[in-house]
């Protein structure tokens, strides 16, 4: 069923709409008695009971251990804990410009190397491993290469696999950002072999303040957020024990409906896709087939992003562009940038577990008559 019976939201890779057993997880939990689960009275141990649920639940849907499970305040933290706690390997990173500007951020706060990226936004391996540096280059020693599941902005999915074994043959920790991709996509942490990865629960129906750092087991990190015991002392303060309620029963109703949702996000992409192909100045941007079922890109010609995205917010469709538009101004696309294609001028189209096949036919009545009247005033 749609979020709503009078627009068509499009950009469920930004964030998308509570899913009803999250929503009932949360109120469950906020209503009933809810006490510290770091204390041994009843309602604490209720709690920890009720957390270490949550934990369970989030570990069988990623194929990890429990205790490799260490929640967060969303996927943002789970990175920055990432490189913090990597920093001691090392000062020096490995990452991809078209990285989450999360990972880029915390990239550059250090000396990085930047990997080669084709225009399909895919991350060339061979140069994300040819710069890692090992021990014989002292402070300049690689403590952590970057490698995200698939790209956020025009949905590549990347050579994680092939990445991560080989980081592993060169002793260098490897995180991987699986935020874009959870729940739609099938992930094995244990068995993929990574040794940090980070979650989200918004983007996939679950609350949002909440996320998850998977740590392989046996790798010990420094903290990024000190002040007590919680979380095995891999991060302090009072768990969200609610919010970890609602990010598993939103992910185990992901992970139990992604093969169905998939296809049809598919066939409503490759709507998308199709449109685009038959239209002048419009295209397809990332690889158009080994993508996220979800997500679909298109770049521009000579249009500007910010009057199509508020002709199509008029006409009661939700999307977003891939470049930054916030109030404040409109800035360039450093993925697209990194691609080597516009970095102007593109719009990502998204899908939620919320969309329906008549938010698409919104979207393709709405699109071309905002282009035209856009064209028009040129």
């Amino acid at each position: 069923m749609g979020t709503s019976t009078t627009r068509a939201y499009l950009d469920g890779a930004s964030t998308q709409p509570l899913r009803p057993e999250a929503r009932a997880a949360l109120l469950e939990a906020w209503t009933g008695p809810l006490g510290d689960p770091g204390r041994i009275h009843t309602e604490g141990t209720e709690a920890r009971a009720r957390l270490e649920w949550a934990r369970e639940r989030v570990a069988a849907a990623v194929g990890a251990r429990p205790r490799s499970v260490v929640f967060t305040s969303g996927g943002s933290e789970a990175i920055a804990a990432a490189c913090f706690g990597a920093a001691r390997r090392g000062p020096h990173s490995v990452a991809a410009p078209i990285e989450h500007s999360a990972v880029r951020a915390w990239a550059e706060r250090g000396p990085v190397t930047w990997a080669e990226v084709d225009r399909t936004g895919r991350v060339d391996v061979d140069s994300l491993l040819a710069a890692v540096r090992s021990d014989g280059d002292g402070d300049e020693t690689t403590g952590l290469v970057h490698l995200q599941w698939a790209n956020h902005e025009v949905g590549t999915r990347q050579r994680v696999t092939d990445a991560v074994a080989a980081c592993r043959e060169l002793g260098v920790l490897c995180h991987v950002d699986a935020c874009g991709a959870l729940g739609h996509e099938p992930i094995a942490f244990d068995e993929l072999g990574a040794d940090l990865m980070s979650l989200s629960a918004h983007k996939l129906g679950g609350p949002p303040g909440i996320g998850a750092l998977l740590v392989r087991r046996g790798l010990r990190l420094d903290p990024l957020i000190v002040g007590g015991d919680q979380e095995r002392a891999r991060r302090a303060g009072m768990e969200p024990v609610a919010l970890a309620l609602g990010f598993a029963a939103a992910l185990d109703a992901a992970v139990a409906g992604r093969e169905h949702h998939a296809a049809f996000a598919r066939i409503q992409t490759d709507r998308v896709a199709t449109w685009a192909d038959a239209t002048d100045g419009v295209r397809v941007l990332g690889d158009p087939v080994d993508r996220l079922d979800h997500l679909i890109c298109l770049g521009f010609d000579e249009i500007e992003p910010q009057p199509l995205l508020i002709g199509l917010d008029q006409a009661g469709v939700s999307v977003h562009s891939g470049s930054s538009c916030a109030s404040e101004g409109l800035e360039p696309s450093p993925v697209l940038a990194a691609m080597g294609v516009d970095d102007q001028r593109s719009m990502r189209v998204s899908l939620s577990w919320s969309t329906t096949a008549a938010d698409i036919d919104r979207f393709l009545q709405a699109a071309p008559e905002v282009l035209d009247r856009l064209q028009a005033l040129r």
